[in-house]
């Protein structure tokens, strides 16, 4: 027996296996996305140094999703 509370509502689930809640360790479908906007919004940030930007990258646009290294699935 598994049991918990939600990170987002503090809501109490008990539940036998991990598979029987799959938005684990949220309570639902709501809370886990809550929590993905607030790591997408910034809210949420991972302690340490800022990162360094390489001087001649810095101005350059973002590279499409094609370029990131991963082949592609069609």
């Amino acid at each position: 027996m598994i049991q918990g509370r939600c990170p987002i509502c503090s809501k109490p689930f008990s539940i036998d296996r991990i598979e029987d809640l799959p938005t684990f360790p949220f309570c639902s479908e709501r809370c886990r996305l809550v929590d993905l906007g607030r790591w997408i919004d910034e809210s949420y940030s991972i302690p340490g140094p800022p990162a360094e930007l390489d001087p001649d990258q810095a101005d350059a646009p973002p590279r499409p999703p094609e370029s990131n290294g991963r082949a592609r699935e069609d």
